[in-house]
């Protein structure tokens, strides 16, 4: 008796066609032209409606990939569209059981029957269903040896240092499958330049950075195994690759991932966790092969980017960001334990110098963020400064000596690969000639090819050699003077640190090299200061905190007591005018201005000028004496300088104070009693 009736035949056929992984969609061609072929098989059965679900090409039946054709064959089965489903075998439509089951029980519903090479089967059908069940049994459990099967393998040669993913750069795989270095220098050289950098620079994304400014390439396999080599820009994710990858350390490494399958919107999901720590790696061979950097070096390497991740929050300390501060990502606060942030303030928004360093606590929420701890920068810094330079000072000659060979060897790394880059496109270039020579001059649509590639390698070469001749600049020893002044410069770190030419971003640095934390306990009048040193000592600081408005612009006293007396006899913008022909400077070293002066009196409670406050003083200036005296300006200043009329000044270029009571017993020399004043008309 057959199991396919006219309410199948009105409905329409679908042949679900899926291959697990892309190498089979592009390699198992026989496989999709049988699936294919159930066109032909559904057609014979009597369908004249026939559909083909392919999008699952490619995409694992397990059930931790999303199927969108399968989820396309259930809507559409749910609606009752579905006469019959057409699969070459069980595990074309599922692997898991999950999926195989759910598909039978809403086929058993609407009635839709499923067809393979073997028979017809109704899943209403308690034979056929049962038998169905058996089938999807059998291919989820197929599926699970096969993994088992092949993992176990894989983790058997693991253990023997033999099972290789990919083979990085720098190593070449021999034929009894172990490593060793590239012959081709300028891959090595290329290598040993990402971690010399990294270790100088101490971030990823400044390795990067600083080579695509020297325009220095970085090799990349143009697939995980093959052994063509091809120079691409340096980038971030490539610095990181090849800094995390423990091979460069000589160590053989087998699990640093793990697989996990967990439910999400009700669906298997395989998630891959990282195991950051060497100790949780499946398979750790030492000395497997020669290396590029020692065990110890990769294991600093690992915890220098760990701590550059600033997305981590308080739980790193994070890469050395832009800005004045030298302690961010550093201090932690004593109080809390939580990690201390960085704020800037200032008046102008763009020139914010000022540095505080505080610590967020919220105790509730409907309060919100309460300030847990509070400090200034200065002080904390200056105390961190002098701690550093302590601990350093014995180790300054070596430092010389080290930065006096790292300044010739930076010379030479940019010309030495580019001479590595015109050895190799010269390489290309002769190979491309004999290639061209090599072809038939008849065969001009081989000749014409191959005659291009070789201008193109020319011209690679004319202009690396242009590239090599520009950079070329011979390296000059240090000369004696030069030499005497590092040293000078070592004796005095304070000044060497202090020096214009010392970037922030030196300076936090050498502070991350030998500081791993600072704790900062603000009390109410001081700030005591644990520091943890790389080395694993701690040291402890208790410095004065600064009472309120006290801050480090500081003006020295004799300019206070200055402004102090020209105060009471000039205005603002005088007093201003006098100080800067005086060539005396703010406390920041800017120039005086009347606002500038105003605040100034404002903060230290000196009085403004008001009009006629001299004259209540009985106090008088040449120009008021000349014209008391009926004499001329320059008379007066004679007479001031000959002393013969009492006269003060607060400093040079202030103007001269008389009192009134001496102008009136005072008689100008060059008149005689006889004299009278000349007079002219205002007519004239």
């Amino acid at each position: 008796m057959s199991k396919i009736h006219n309410a199948h035949l009105e409905r329409t056929a679908y042949v679900y066609v899926r291959q697990s992984t892309m190498t089979q969609v592009q390699h198992n061609v026989e496989s999709q032209r049988r699936q294919y072929a159930l066109v032909e098989c559904a057609q014979e059965h009597g369908w004249a409606n026939v559909r083909v679900i392919d999008d699952d090409l490619g995409c694992s039946g397990c059930g931790h990939v999303e199927r969108q054709g399968f989820e396309t064959l259930m809507a559409d089965v749910c609606q009752g569209q579905v006469g019959a489903i057409f699969a070459i075998e069980a595990s074309r439509l599922a692997r898991n059981g999950q999926e195989w089951h759910r598909l039978l029980e809403f086929c058993a519903i609407v009635g839709t029957l499923i067809v393979d090479y073997d028979r017809v089967y109704d899943p209403r059908h308690p034979d056929d269903r049962l038998m169905l069940g058996i089938k999807g049994t059998m291919s989820e459990l197929e599926i699970s040896t096969f993994r088992q099967r092949s993992q176990e393998a894989i983790r058997q040669k693991a253990r023997r240092g033999e099972y290789y993913t990919r083979i990085p750069e720098g190593y070449i795989q021999r034929d009894d499958g172990s490593l060793e270095k590239d012959s081709d220098e300028q891959v090595r050289r290329a290598l040993e330049l990402v971690f010399a950098k990294f270790h100088e620079l101490g971030s990823a994304r400044q390795v990067s950075l600083w080579l695509r400014q020297e325009a220095i390439h970085l090799p990349r396999r143009t697939s995980p195994k093959a052994n063509q080599i091809e120079f691409v820009p340096a980038m971030p994710w490539l610095i990181t690759r090849i800094l995390k990858d423990p091979t460069y350390a000589g160590a053989y490494a087998f699990g640093r991932t793990k697989r996990q399958v967990v439910l999400e919107n009700q669906c298997k999901r395989v998630v891959k966790q990282k195991r950051a720590r060497p100790e949780d790696w499946e398979v750790l061979i030492h000395d497997h092969h020669e290396s590029y950097l020692c065990w110890q070096e990769y294991l600093k390497n690992q915890e220098t980017l760990a701590h550059n991740r600033n997305q981590l929050g308080g739980t790193v300390r994070g890469a050395a960001r832009c800005g004045k501060a030298l302690l961010a990502g550093l201090v932690r606060c004593g109080r809390c334990g939580r990690k201390m942030r960085v704020h800037y303030g200032g008046r102008r928004p763009g020139r914010r110098s000022t540095v505080y360093y505080l610590c967020f606590a919220p105790q509730r929420e409907e309060i919100g963020k309460q300030i847990c701890s509070l400090c200034g920068g200065v002080t904390v810094e200056q105390g961190i400064v002098d701690a550093v330079l302590h601990a350093l000072s014995p180790t300054a000659m070596e430092a010389v000596a080290r930065t006096a060979a790292a300044l010739a060897t930076k010379q030479t790394e940019k010309h030495q690969q580019l001479e590595f880059a015109l050895e190799r496109a010269r390489y290309e270039a002769d190979r491309c000639q004999r290639q061209y020579q090599a072809a038939e001059p008849e065969n001009r649509l081989v000749a014409r090819t191959l005659e291009t590639r070789w201008n193109d390698a020319l011209q690679k070469v004319e202009q690396l050699e242009k590239d090599l001749e520009e950079s070329e600049t011979p390296h000059k020893p240090l000369s004696c003077a030069a030499q005497a002044t590092l040293h000078t410069l070592a004796a005095d770190l304070p000044r060497l640190w202090n020096h214009t030419a010392v970037s922030p971003d030196l300076k936090k640095r050498l502070i991350r090299t030998v500081i791993k934390e600072i704790v900062l306990y603000v009390e109410k009048k001081t700030i005591r200061i644990l520091i943890h040193w790389q080395g694993g000592q701690h040291t402890e600081l208790s410095l004065r905190k600064r009472k309120t408005g006290e801050h480090r612009w500081k003006t020295e006293e004799r300019t206070l007591e200055l402004i102090r007396q020209l105060a009471r006899l000039l205005s603002d913008k005088q007093i201003a005018a006098q100080l800067n022909r005086m060539n005396i400077r703010t406390s920041k070293g800017h120039a005086w201005t009347r606002t500038r002066v105003g605040n100034f009196r404002t903060v230290n409670d000196i009085l403004n000028y008001t009009p006629g406050e001299r004259q209540a003083r009985r106090e008088m200036t040449i120009e008021e004496v000349a014209q008391k005296l009926r004499v001329s300006y320059s008379t007066v200043q004679r007479m001031i300088q000959r002393k013969q009329l009492p006269a003060r000044q607060v400093c040079a270029g202030a103007p001269w104070i008389i009192r009134s009571a001496d102008v009136a017993t005072r008689t100008p020399s060059s008149l005689s009693p006889d004299s009278q004043a000349l007079l002219f008309s205002e007519d004239i």
